[in-house]
């Protein structure tokens, strides 16, 4: 029993419609190539999917521009006339516009101001002035922000200043060392010390130096 006739329509499920166009494709891809190599055919071949997903074949002989170039020379038309004067129209705008951008610099600048009326001066004073007003902002913000980051860096040296300076004190209670005057030692001051008993430092009390200075020369 051979297949039904299939209806030529579009296949309204997403699913089967892709299904479908991969087989297809691949198909029409094969028949191609078969044209290339049993015929000596140049073929190109463009296809895009609903999803906009791009195909392509072209003979290995040949590129997909020759073909066109053929194409138009043998129809005596021109593929690429519309697309030329949208390109021309599309640079002379940006040409205005960029003319336009240099002679607002330069006016800027002081220069080429000859040909402006009173309301364009005006006009041209109020536009530097809130370029002005906003380098300022943006300058007093540059020195708010590189301030707070100074202060910070000055708080954290105190900060490590003071654990530091914490840090030596406990050092010199545990050790015991004080820091007298040494203008009331005899002999020279530079190679005396003195060292105080402190509570936890009992041995030294079992030597019999008692509770006096310990001073070493």
């Amino acid at each position: 029993m051979g297949r039904g006739k299939i209806e030529i329509k579009k296949i309204e499920n997403a699913t089967n419609r892709q299904v479908t166009y991969s087989k297809r494709r691949a198909g029409i891809m094969k028949k191609a190539t078969e044209l290339t190599v049993l015929c000596d055919a140049q073929v190109s071949l463009i296809m895009f999917s609903s999803t906009s997903k791009l195909s392509e074949f072209c003979s290995p002989s040949t590129d997909t521009k020759s073909i066109f170039d053929r194409y138009q020379k043998l129809m005596e038309v021109d593929l690429w006339s519309d697309q030329y004067e949208r390109m021309k129209k599309t640079l002379s705008h940006l040409k205005e516009i960029n003319r336009n951008l240099r002679r607002e610099i330069r006016q800027r600048m002081g220069e080429e101001l000859e040909g402006l009326d009173f309301n364009e001066l005006r006009g041209l004073e109020q536009n530097m002035d809130e370029a002005l007003k906003g380098v300022r902002n943006r300058k007093y913000h540059v020195i708010t922000t590189q301030t707070d980051t100074y202060k910070k860096k000055v708080k954290q040296s105190n900060e490590a200043n003071i654990t530091l300076l914490r840090e030596v004190a406990m050092e010199g209670e545990h050790y015991g060392f004080v820091d007298d005057d040494p203008s009331s030692y005899e002999g020279p001051p530079s190679h005396m010390f003195e060292f105080r008993l402190q509570p936890n430092q009992p041995n030294l009390h079992g030597v019999g130096y008692g509770s006096h200075d310990l001073r070493l020369a």
